[in-house]
């Protein structure tokens, strides 16, 4: 099952003709990121500042479907696809009032902080990833 969420489009993620600006739309999927991490039991305060693991974006295809106005509540959801040794492969899908917005294939790497080098999933989180594994596209 998907993780969702939802976030409002905000005046100031917006060009001057209300349409968003696309760069708003990564910095709020960062946010989507973090809230996910949270759900599996990794908020990003104990991740980044206890455990010193980041999750970098190694690959992000995004592919516009339609656009997104000033106001609009962007329903976010969030699929994994694949957990690697040091690796996570996301699919989102953004829609609008039942519209979808926008999609995108997306694949993050644990990186020690300390070493800037790819780790493996700790145990518990690589558990708690797989829990969300989708296993179809049904």
């Amino acid at each position: 099952m998907p993780f969702r969420t939802s976030r409002p489009l905000r005046f100031g993620d917006c060009d001057p003709s209300g349409i968003a600006f696309f760069p708003s739309y990564l910095n709020i999927l960062v946010g989507v990121l973090e809230e996910f991490f949270a759900s599996v039991g990794a908020p990003w305060k104990e991740l980044v500042g206890e455990r010193r693991i980041g999750t970098p974006t190694v690959r992000l295809d995004l592919t516009f479907t339609h656009p997104g106005f000033h106001g609009d509540m962007l329903d976010f959801e969030l699929f994994v696809r694949r957990v690697g040794r040091s690796s996570l492969d996301l699919e989102h899908k953004v829609s609008a009032a039942g519209a979808l917005l926008w999609s995108a294939r997306h694949s993050v790497v644990a990186t020690s902080l300390d070493t800037h080098k790819s780790l493996a999933w700790p145990d518990d989180l690589r558990a708690a990833l797989e829990s969300r594994l989708e296993t179809s596209d049904a």
